[in-house]
């Protein structure tokens, strides 16, 4: 029950034991590292992650700012050509009242809140207008000449005159 090994067997089993901790080592060695690379693609699988979560807010409120802006320019559209409109009637208004050779050398424009309203032939006429849409027939007050104007937006009503054709 003896077994004879020979020393050539015996070095050959040193050899593979020897080979096997070698292998075991670089199995370590590799598990190490791969163990390193796992943490640096999980941290960029994070981060890219976070950026995108970034990039999506950063898009809703850029979608938000667009939706607001094209709100903004909806409501200015109509301004616009109201403004337009009322410079046309302006310019008409001057040329019927040049044409009619006139003796007046102004027409009263009423703004409501600063923006122009209507344009009448006198003060009365103008005052009636904005007594129709609300003004406080008793509200009317004089200016004081020289003084300043308070600002346009700050007034409710003002009556204001424009003289005609370079008239003062």
């Amino acid at each position: 029950m003896y077994s004879i090994v020979r020393s050539s067997a015996y070095a050959a089993l040193h050899a593979d034991r020897d080979q096997a901790r070698a292998d075991l080592g670089q199995a370590q060695t590799d598990l190490v590292q791969a163990g390193a690379e796992v943490e640096i693609v999980t941290d960029s699988v994070i981060r890219a992650e976070d950026t995108i979560e970034t990039l999506r807010a950063a898009l809703g409120r850029a979608v938000a700012d667009a939706a607001r802006a094209e709100g903004e320019l909806a409501a200015l559209r109509p301004q616009l050509l109201l403004d337009t409109e009322d410079r046309a009637a302006l310019r008409m208004l001057l040329r019927i009242t040049r044409k009619q050779g006139s003796a007046a050398a102004r027409v009263y424009v009423l703004f409501h809140r600063g923006v122009l309203h209507s344009v009448h032939a006198s003060v009365e006429a103008a005052e009636f207008a904005a007594e129709a849409e609300g003004a406080d027939p008793e509200g009317w007050t004089s200016h004081t000449p020289g003084a300043a104007l308070p600002p346009a937006v700050e007034v409710v009503w003002r009556v204001q005159p424009l003289p005609l054709g370079g008239a003062a």
